[in-house]
C-alpha cells in the first residue's frame, strides 16, 4: 500500500471516529447547557459548564438507587455465568458421551431461539412461581447467558491438554479440587473475555427489566432512564444530563477493562 493510500484510509478513519463520537457530544454539551440555551443552539458549546442539570437529574433519577440495583443484578448474573458455565464447558468436553455432545448441542441450538419468542410465556411462568424483581431477572440472566458462555468455554477447554486432569487426580485430587485449583485457573483469558460480554449486554439491557421489574424501587439505570425521559421530554437539558449519568459507569468500567479487553483478545487470537 502506498502513501497516499495511508493518508486516505486514514482520513476515513478519523471522519468515520468523529461521525462515531458525534452522539457523545451531542449529550455531553447540552447536558451543560440550559433549556434556553439548548433550544438556541444545539450543537455550540455552553456560555458557562454548570453541573446544576446533573444534581438535578441526580435527584430525580434517584442514581445511587439504580446505580446499586444495575450494579447487584449485573455482578451476581455475572459471578453465577462464570461459576455454572465454566463447570458446564469443562465436563461436556471431558465426558465422551453421545449424551454430553446432545446437551453441549442442546445449548447451541438455545442461542439461535430469539428471545422475543419466549419472553412473554417466561414472564408469565416467573410471575406465577412469584421470581419477579432482582432474584427472578438475575435467574433469566444467567439462564439467557450461559449458552453464549458455555459455547466460548468449551471451546478454550479444547486447548487444555488431559494430561492435566490425570495428573491431578494422580495425586489425589477429586473432580472438584481439580477444576478450580488446575482448570479455571487456565481458564482466566475466556473468563474475562466472558464477563466483559455478559457485562456489556446485563449492564445496557432494557427489555428484560422491563418486563420483570413492576417495583420503582429495584429500576435499573436504562429503565430509569426511560421513566426519566418520559417524564422530562420537554426539559431536555436535564434528560441529557440524566443520560449522561447513565452512560458514566459503562465508561469507568471500559476504562478499568480495557487492558484485559487486549490480552484475552490476543491470548484468543494466538489460541
Amino acid at each position: 500500500m502506498n502513501k497516499g493510500n495511508k493518508v486516505i484510509l486514514r482520513i476515513i478513519g478519523i471522519l468515520t471516529g468523529l461521525l462515531f463520537l458525534s452522539p457523545f457530544y451531542i449529550v455531553v454539551i447540552n447536558a451543560f447547557k440550559t433549556k434556553k440555551e439548548l433550544f438556541m443552539d444545539t450543537l455550540g458549546l455552553p456560555n458557562s459548564f454548570s453541573f446544576d442539570n446533573f444534581v438535578e437529574a441526580w435527584k430525580r433519577l434517584d442514581f445511587l438507587s439504580v446505580f446499586f440495583n444495575s450494579l447487584i443484578i449485573t455482578v451476581g448474573s455475572i459471578v453465577f455465568i462464570i461459576i455454572f458455565s465454566s463447570m458446564a464447558a469443562w465436563m461436556l468436553q471431558r465426558t465422551k458421551s453421545k449424551l454430553s455432545n446432545l446437551i453441549f448441542f442442546g445449548y447451541i441450538a438455545a442461542m439461535l431461539i430469539p428471545f422475543q419468542a419466549v419472553m412473554l410465556p417466561l414472564v408469565r411462568v416467573m410471575g406465577n412461581l412469584n421470581l419477579l424483581n432482582i432474584p427472578g431477572l438475575m435467574f433469566m440472566y444467567v439462564g439467557f447467558g450461559s449458552s453464549l458462555s458455555i459455547f466460548l468455554y468449551h471451546g478454550f477447554v479444547k486447548g487444555i491438554p488431559t494430561a492435566l486432569d490425570e495428573a491431578a487426580t494422580i495425586d489425589g485430587c477429586n473432580s472438584w479440587q481439580t477444576f478450580w485449583h488446575i482448570i479455571f485457573p487456565i481458564l482466566k483469558p475466556i473468563t474475562i473475555t466472558v464477563a466483559i460480554l455478559n457485562t456489556v449486554w446485563i449492564w445496557n439491557d432494557f427489555l428484560l427489566p422491563s418486563l420483570v421489574i413492576n417495583r420503582p424501587g429495584t429500576r435499573t439505570i436504562p429503565l430509569a432512564t426511560f421513566f426519566f425521559f418520559g417524564e422530562y421530554t420537554k426539559q431536555w437539558h436535564l434528560a441529557l444530563a440524566g443520560l449522561g449519568l447513565a452512560i458514566i459507569p459503562v465508561i469507568i468500567f471500559y476504562f478499568f477493562a480495557q487492558k484485559h479487553i487486549i490480552e484475552s483478545v490476543t491470548a484468543g487470537s494466538v489460541k
